[in-house]
């Protein structure tokens, strides 16, 4: 084994791991200087004035200068204007550091991403000193009124960034495509708006001001950068009335755990008890997944409850007005928190009701109903052999797949539900033209049945026009693709294939290309024993959805090369399935199952695709696909993202149980070229629900403990020579 040694400088100092780790510190914040320099800046300068003044180990507000540098209504009485831009450099408490700064630093760094330094400057630091100034104003005016609230906020300091972190991502969430651009600032507004009704501090009073001027004013602030706000679809018509209903459900946990004097009053007397709180938990966590689907029931019972709260609120002012009509003894400091709170649910209530319309997703027995008969195969494969398909689009006549039929009858997509998804494969199935119009379909009918879209193994063209309807992709695959009509068997990178059709030759191996469903039941059992063989090598489930077993060869539709020897004894399977051009017209053949003897013709697998090229051109086909392995791509594809590195991960895993990198690089003995296969889905936050229905898709008889096994058990792949090439050969697509 050989030890590797750290390199030597040139004063002979080793330069090993501590200095690769300081190095690649160093690397890393250069990168952070250069493309966020008034974000890594202010970060530092928040650091450094925690050390210098000891506000890192003990509280700023204790400290005798706190009045000197903390910003509020008593500072700017006193002339103490400079305190504006000292604040935002400190932080209350040692611990409140890490929210502090390190907000900063996610939210205005973020905003300096997509806006631009300039830019970013002046909305984080606008939105920090304008905000504070109306806050004070505001208090200002509010004195001395009688209200208890901005009596005793006048009075307080405060100090940090936080206001000016807000404004910079409620401006920068302008720059972001639907359907983050509500998901964010649904999220700012409950936050801000819990936070102000039931909390009511200095700092909640200026998160207030600083969203309610950058929010209206974000897509001007965000100048070039920021996106066109089209009108609600029915998925963010959803997303507001969860998020509705997540604001209130927040504020009554706010109030019972951590009771406040707010702006309008004390928790303590409307808050809920434990008792109360708990059964409010456990009726609204269904809800929220219900009104995320769209499911009417969920949206009726919402309704209810928004009603029965809002009833409260009628009942309550009632007796309110009806004690001050006759001048009752009634103590009000301020506008009474449990109107407030009720008034809350009456606004949930009237935007359930303008929302109704994203609300229509039947019940799911209802929704087995509706999917349940519809077209079949038999029509699938009429329509494909009219319209033509891309090279994996027999597989869309294979069982397990649901059709959506688009408008015009003439077009589909096969697509499988699991977890909540609608898994369509490949392109849809469509005269020129309309591909567009049929994905734009599926979507509807996926939202308005409260499943997630998306597309799996499309082609560049598919991805082209989901791209317009605003989706993202993912490569998962490549397909690798071998013209017939100048194929020749020459020079040095065709010398396995020579060698393995002269050695066939010589062995007296014999390759036929037969409809299996119509050969011996001898050569019929001998194919589903090497089926059965290779099922029993892995240990896990044959897998299905693009990797077709015997039963999909079994089709009579499907050709099969078979590598016979004089004895009758079958060395090696291989299926091709039809890849249709349109007008009833076949012309090529996608590679499927390939199976081969552990004991018998050791290059079978060569000699079996070599042969049925030959054969395929023979007959008038133009190329075939030797298909696309899963989760494999080659290294020239493209710079890798975040969800390409989880699927490199992911396929990493699999190798030692499917071989589908060795099997791609078996593949490479026949010159192929690639063609990119994609997953195109909505956005990110649909990722994990589709990993899931993809696992169910391609292993739908595997249980916890076949995934179990999957994820704990290691095996090594031996790279190179005879045991690449079995698994290769043994390996399906």
């Amino acid at each position: 084994m050989t030890i590797a040694t750290p390199a030597k400088t040139a004063d002979g100092a080793g330069t090993g791991g501590n200095g690769r780790a300081a190095g690649w510190s160093l690397g890393r914040f250069a990168v952070l200087w250069h493309r966020l320099p008034f974000t890594t800046t202010v970060f530092l300068a928040i650091m450094v004035v925690g050390v210098a003044t000891g506000s890192l180990w003990h509280a700023a507000e204790h400290q005798a200068t706190f009045h000197q540098f903390a910003y509020g209504l008593p500072s700017m009485e006193n002339g103490r204007w400079w305190t504006l831009l000292t604040g935002p450099f400190y932080a209350l408490r040692p611990w409140f550091y890490l929210p502090m700064a390190g907000g900063f630093a996610l939210l205005a760094g973020f905003a300096e991403w997509q806006l631009g330094t300039r830019r970013a400057m002046v909305v984080t630091i606008g939105g920090q000193l304008v905000p504070t100034i109306v806050a004070t104003q505001f208090l200002q005016l509010c004195r001395n009124s009688g209200w208890a609230w901005a009596d005793r906020i006048a009075g307080t300091l405060d100090v940090g960034f936080s206001g000016g972190a807000l404004a910079a991502i409620a401006v920068a969430s302008a720059t972001l495509r639907t359907p983050w651009r509500l998901r964010v600032r649904a999220l700012l507004v409950v936050y801000a708006g819990v936070a102000i009704v039931y909390v009511g501090t200095l700092a909640d009073l200026v998160h207030f001001f600083a969203l309610a001027l950058a929010l209206p004013l974000g897509r001007w602030l965000a100048g070039p950068a920021a996106r066109n706000a089209n009108r609600p679809s029915l998925r963010e018509w959803r997303l507001l009335g969860c998020a509705g209903l997540v604001l209130l459900v927040v504020a009554e946990m706010v109030m019972s755990l951590i009771p406040g004097d707010g702006p309008f009053g004390s928790s303590k007397e409307i808050s809920l008890s434990g008792v109360e709180l708990i059964p409010l938990c456990v009726v609204a966590v269904p809800l929220l997944n219900g009104l995320r689907r769209g499911s009417r029931f969920a949206w009726r019972c919402a309704i209810a409850l928004c009603v029965f709260a809002a009833s409260q609120m009628a009942i309550l002012a009632g007796l309110f007005a009806i004690t001050r009509l006759f001048h009752a003894d009634y103590d009000l400091s301020g506008p009474p928190l449990f109107i407030v709170d009720n008034l809350l649910w009456m606004v949930e209530l009237v935007l359930l009701i303008c929302a109704r319309r994203a609300f229509r997703v039947p019940s799911r027995r209802r929704r087995r109903k509706l999917f349940r008969g519809g077209p079949d195969p038999a029509f699938a494969r009429l329509l494909l052999g009219r319209n033509g398909g891309s090279t994996i689009s027999w597989m869309t006549t294979w069982p397990h797949n649901t059709y959506f039929i688009a408008s015009d009858g003439a077009s589909y997509l096969a697509y499988q539900r699991h977890a909540g998804v609608a898994v369509a494969l490949g392109d849809p199935v469509a005269p020129d033209g309309s591909g567009a119009r049929t994905l734009r379909e599926f979507a509807t009918m996926c939202e308005n049945n409260g499943l997630v879209p998306c597309v799996f193994s499309a082609t560049s063209a598919t991805t082209r026009q989901t791209g317009e309807m605003g989706w993202q992709q993912v490569q998962v695959a490549e397909d690798t693709l071998v013209d017939l009509e100048n194929l020749e068997f020459r020079g040095k990178a065709w010398q396995d294939v020579r060698t393995a059709l002269n050695r066939a030759k010589k062995d007296g191996i014999e390759f036929r290309l037969v409809r299996l469903a119509e050969q011996p039941q001898a050569i019929r059992e001998q194919v589903r024993a090497l089926s059965q063989e290779w099922i029993g090598d892995k240990g896990l489930p044959e897998m299905g959805f693009t990797l077709g077993g015997v039963d999909q060869a079994m089709d009579p539709a499907t050709r099969v090369g078979l590598a016979v020897d004089a004895d009758g004894t079958v060395h090696g399977v291989t299926s091709w399935l039809p890849v249709h051009t349109g007008a009833g017209e076949v012309g090529g053949w996608t590679l499927d199952v390939m199976r081969r003897s552990a004991h018998g013709f050791r290059p079978v697998m060569e000699f079996l695709i070599a042969s049925a090229c030959l054969a395929f051109r023979e007959e008038g086909a133009k190329f075939v696909s030797l298909s696309g392995a899963p989760l494999v791509r080659s290294s020239n594809s493209g710079p890798r993202q975040m969800v390409d590195r989880m699927l490199d991960a992911l396929g990493s895993m699999m190798e030692p149980y499917y071989g589908f990198r060795s099997l791609h690089a078996f593949k490479a003995k026949f010159q192929p070229r690639h063609e990119p296969l994609y997953l195109t889905y909505r956005d990110e936050a649909d990722l994990p629900r589709i990993g899931i229905a993809l696992g169910r898709a391609y292993l739908p008889n595997a249980g916890l403990k076949d995934f179990a096994k999957l994820a704990l058990r290691r095996q090594r792949v031996v790279g190179g020579g005879v045991e690449v090439e079995r698994s290769a050969a043994g390996t399906p697509r």
